[in-house]
């Protein structure tokens, strides 16, 4: 290998927000950091779906940043495909992984016959496993802590950091003992004072660093400025007797929002109404974060809290089909947080057809809504909106609060990276659309970076 003893190949994420998964090549090793899926259009056409541009068999670890689909839902596959070796990540990951994970298995076979009366070329075809391939994937990982030194293949040293995105999402800090070189890739970088998980630790220095992008040119409200918009837009529902409506990822969103509604009726801002979180997916991921509490901000944790953290009194988990059902028909006052967060489907789509025409009620999107996905309709104009092939009134008040984001704006990256001018020679831009990372790059530039770019699909830079 010429001029450097490693290098990096971007075999997703590139020039998108999707589909995280980055080939690291030493002299003596191959690991690979992420293995996501690509979710819905929202990315070019990746090439690790049924079929992998590299031989998972030479691989000689995984390390994973977080359990977010388009981080680790491609797993599976890469060990169905052959992969052997271990699969680096936190507890708290692993065993959230063992839910999604579980969850995307078991919708692929009941997509299964649509994808099989569509023609697609073979390099396109979407990725197919069973729960037989989650299990050994499961088998495979390895749970390290924060902070610690790890040795995941000769020649490699793994440091995880606390990431603040969510329940135990990490930075990934790789050092190579032949020359000393060192890679950081950022994983998606939470905000500071987000509230429930701890605020994300310093990134670490290094040659080169990967850094997320996804907000690289916007300023996003304060996640107490989103709290309190929040509140307000609950309570103008409550009192018109309308429902709310938050469409928001079964993993991450949906704890942070049933947090913020506790604690604003805990200290009486918000009179007590029933939250229905709809989903068992939900549900079974709460249980994993009050059994990783010690990943978590130990202020946001009540010390009372084992049977009313992310539960209690007012907050009910719909697991079964029948209890969504009901509670779409019922007229009482509430809140309902449902998946999908970009309204592609999942139970929200039940409630938005039942609701989205009643203006006594709320809708509020606190997820980033892709183009051309039914979220990002509802946020434009007009009276009207499409949404899964028919044409509704959209009478319903429409909101975006983009401060209950689980990433770092273009201020917190900016925070984050700046500092690191001085000793890093290179930084490239991955999990970020276009024009996000144009932004960023600019940025970056004037703090100082000399050499930042955003990677193409398959291209590969030395560290």
């Amino acid at each position: 290998m010429e001029g450097s003893s490693a290098r990096v190949t971007f075999w997703g994420a590139a020039q998108s927000v999707t589909g995280s998964m980055h080939l690291v090549e030493s002299r003596h090793a191959k690991v690979l950091l992420d293995c996501g899926l690509v979710r819905g259009h929202h990315g070019p056409p990746h090439p690790g779906g049924a079929h992998f541009p590299f031989d998972p068999r030479v691989l000689d670890a995984v390390v994973l940043s977080h359990a977010h689909v388009d981080h680790c839902g491609n797993l599976p596959n890469l060990v169905r495909h052959g992969f052997a070796g271990p699969i680096y990540c936190t507890a708290a990951t692993r065993d959230l992984i063992a839910i999604m994970l579980a969850n995307s298995a078991r919708m692929q076979e009941e997509d299964a016959f649509v994808h099989k009366i569509v023609a697609l070329p073979a390099t396109l075809k979407p990725a197919r496993f069973g729960q037989r391939d989650v299990d050994q994937t499961l088998e495979q990982c390895v749970a390290v802590p924060y902070d610690a030194d790890t040795e995941i293949a000769e020649g490699v040293r793994l440091r995880l950091i606390d990431a603040g995105h969510i329940l135990g999402s990490a930075m990934v800090h790789l050092l190579f003992s032949d020359d000393g070189a060192r890679l950081t890739f950022t994983g998606d970088l939470g905000r500071p004072g987000a509230g429930l998980l701890r605020d994300p630790s310093p990134v670490p220095a290094a040659d080169l660093i990967l850094s997320e992008s996804t907000y690289g040119g916007r300023m996003l409200d304060s996640p107490a400025q989103a709290a309190a918009d929040f509140e307000q837009i609950v309570r103008r529902s409550m009192e018109s007797a309308g429902k709310v409506l938050v469409p928001a990822f079964s993993l991450g969103r949906t704890q942070l929002v049933v947090h913020v509604l506790q604690k604003a009726m805990e200290s009486g801002r918000l009179p007590r109404f029933p939250v229905y979180v709809d989903g068992p997916t939900a549900a079974e991921i709460a249980d994993v974060y009050r059994h990783h509490k010690e990943a978590l901000d130990p202020r946001s944790i009540p010390p009372s809290a084992d049977g009313a953290f992310l539960a209690g009194a007012n907050v009910h988990y719909l697991r079964a089909k029948e209890e969504s059902e009901q509670m779409a028909a019922r007229a009482e006052p509430c809140v309902i947080i449902a998946s999908s967060g970009m309204c592609e489907g999942g139970r929200i789509i039940r409630h938005l057809k039942q609701h989205l025409d009643d203006p006594r009620c709320s809708i509020v999107l606190v997820s980033y809504q892709a183009p051309n996905t039914p979220g990002r309709r509802l946020l434009e104009r007009g009276p009207t909106v499409r949404l899964h092939g028919r044409k509704w009134n959209k009478w319903a008040d429409v909101s975006y609060l983009a401060g209950f984001s689980g990433h770092a704006d273009r201020e917190d990256l900016l925070g984050s990276l700046t500092h690191l001018a001085t000793t890093t020679t290179k930084v490239r831009l991955v999990h970020g659309e276009p024009d996000q990372a144009v932004l960023l790059a600019a940025g970056l530039r004037d703090a100082g970076f000399a050499d930042v770019a955003a990677p193409h699909l398959g291209e590969t830079v030395s560290i």
